[in-house]
């Protein structure tokens, strides 16, 4: 049973949210802790509700992290998509304090989980397990994933933000700063908590039993968070981790905090079963009667044309009409020139290596199953009277054929450029790069449609930062072995000798491919802004639309001027307007 579904959807109205900003808050719900906590399942809701608010949070890091990298964009498309320039300014890493909008949300969000999980946490000091029929070790789980869950929305106000608040309680504001603490002090905090952590959360003990704790920090997803951070400790703090990284990955991977092992399809951890995948290390559960926050607007429902759902068959979803505002970065010019990039063209990138099983058109293949990520060409579809039909732009009068380029194809035919070669954020249309579906949009008569789980933390991660940290050893054997553990599923057999690295192929690896091939395995899985970042390339390099940055202050994003305001103690990060 899907234990997180159940108790976040019942959980409605138990506390308010805190202000990031104002600390000092009231709890404005009648419910108090004198009186909420009368059963078991009072304290098992009380829990998990941050939870609920923590997946709800993932959309502002998406945008954060994928759109102002080089490999999804938001191009206009025939008047659509401009939104004031936001989604430009993004791309081209030309925000300002006066933004707001997902920068602020994501401060926000983040702050006010963290003040969720404090006052859970001090509410559950005060609780016997007794009283409520735990025993201690249930008692400290429970009391454990709140700790765990704070240390998690804290990595990434590191990651994005580095110059943050500490706040550790909800009761008492004399233990939180008012003022910003160095970034060195967030990381040892986190780390210190994970640590402290890992002993007191439940262990997955045997393949085939992660449904029971999908939604849960086990032991395996507190230690995949440290790796998380030591893997990017250099850009965090200034400092080489890259050993305690390795350390605790190889402890992963040999079992030490639980039963995980790679899945033999690259599409199963996102499946509508992947809760009883042994790839997927956290998740946050998922169905369409209770919470679906990935298929939203800000993350994967509008990965796809407007009109995909005549492709899909899932025009009654829950997750309302598909639309397009993430595409590919294109691989083309508009003369049907391949550009020359060394960042972004990530569909270029997926075909370096061929027959990889991603890069098939996407279909629902009936029975809950599908193949391929990607939508590209035409999009047929059968309408209620067996004519075949295509999928075609919202407002103007041409069939889409889905490129990978950007500019103004309107209803060219798939051999014919425009005349207008200015290919650019502003100068596009719905024909405009590759679309793609990482997790599957089922049709309305598919009994999983929108079952998918949320998967946040996946083995593969943990095998590709350990291959890193090799490969940055000079160890360049053992990290190609490591990557090929993953890789080899992605291919056809015969393909294998071609595509894998050496030694177990012909394939090359250095830095640069290290890069690619994060690219390829993690496409649109809101982290690739860091590991540009992590390679020094985020500020320094080039892709399509988009030239180096004047300085390095845009690796981290600005205190929006609403939070500024709201508490006179936030100075603002270096390199923005004060």
């Amino acid at each position: 049973m899907k234990l997180m579904k159940y108790i976040a959807a019942a959980s409605i109205g138990l506390m308010a949210l805190a202000a990031c900003t104002d600390l000092d808050e009231t709890l404005y719900d009648q419910v108090g802790t004198q009186n909420y906590y009368n059963t078991k399942n009072d304290v098992i809701r009380a829990v998990f509700r941050p939870f609920e608010h923590a997946f709800w949070s993932i959309q502002s890091r998406h945008v954060l992290n994928e759109l102002s990298a080089d490999q999804l964009i938001t191009p206009t498309r025939d008047g659509w998509w401009d939104d004031g320039g936001k989604w430009r300014r993004l791309h081209y890493h030309e925000w300002n304090v006066e933004d707001g909008g997902d920068a602020q949300t994501e401060w926000n969000g983040c702050f006010q989980g963290i003040m969720q999980c404090n006052y859970v946490i001090e509410d559950l000091a005060k609780l016997s397990p007794d009283q409520f029929g735990f025993s201690e070790t249930e008692f400290n789980n429970l009391k454990t994933q709140c700790r765990a869950l704070r240390a998690w929305f804290y990595l990434r106000l590191l990651d994005g933000f580095r110059n943050i608040p500490l706040a550790v309680s909800f009761n008492d504001v004399s233990l939180n700063t008012e003022k910003q603490v160095e970034p060195k002090v967030i990381f040892k905090f986190i780390e210190d908590e994970l640590k402290d952590c890992l002993p007191l959360l439940a262990k997955k003990t045997a393949l085939g039993s992660g449904a029971n704790l999908q939604g849960q920090w086990t032991q395996a997803g507190a230690a995949a968070l440290l790796v998380r951070l030591y893997l990017n400790a250099g850009v965090y703090v200034g400092e080489d981790r890259y050993s305690d990284c390795a350390t605790v990955a190889e402890a992963i991977l040999r079992g030490d905090y639980g039963a995980y092992e790679v899945a033999s399809r690259w599409d199963a951890p996102f499946d509508w079963n992947n809760d009883e995948c042994d790839e997927v290390i956290f998740g946050f559960p998922a169905s369409q009667g209770y919470s679906f926050w990935h298929y939203q607007g800000d993350t994967y429902w509008w990965t796809v044309p407007a009109r995909a759902r005549y492709y899909f068959g899932d025009e009654k979803a829950k997750g309302g009409d598909h639309n397009t505002k993430y595409a590919a970065s294109p691989s083309y010019d508009l003369d049907g020139n391949l550009y020359s990039y060394e960042l972004g063209m990530p569909v270029e990138n997926f075909r370096k290596y061929p027959g990889d099983e991603r890069m098939k058109l996407y279909r629902n293949l009936g029975g809950s199953t599908r193949e391929g990520m990607f939508l590209f060409g035409y999009l047929e579809y059968v309408d209620e009277n067996g004519a075949t039909k295509r999928v075609r732009a919202p407002e103007q009068p041409y069939d889409l054929y889905i490129r990978d380029a950007v500019g103004n194809f309107q209803g060219l035919e798939p051999n014919r450029w425009p005349a207008d070669k200015n290919s650019n954020l502003r100068n596009g249309d719905h024909n405009s790069g590759w679309h793609f579906a990482k997790y599957p949009f089922y049709s309305d008569e598919d009994p999983h449609q929108m079952e998918s789980d949320y998967t946040e933390i996946r083995l593969p991660e943990i095998i590709y930062s350990l291959a890193e940290c090799k490969l940055r050893k000079g160890q360049k054997g053992d990290a190609a072995k490591l990557l090929n553990s993953v890789r080899r599923r992605n291919y056809p057999a015969e393909n294998l000798e071609e595509v894998l690295y050496s030694p177990e192929g012909k394939a090359q690896l250095d830095e640069n491919e290290m890069l690619a091939e994060w690219g390829r395995e993690f496409f649109a899985e809101s982290r690739r802004r860091i590991d540009l970042i992590r390679f020094g390339k985020f500020s320094s390099g080039t892709w399509w639309d988009k030239t180096p940055d004047a300085g390095r202050h845009t690796e981290i994003f600005p205190i929006m001027r609403p939070i500024l305001n709201s508490n006179p103690n936030l100075e603002q990060n270096p390199g923005y307007n004060k």
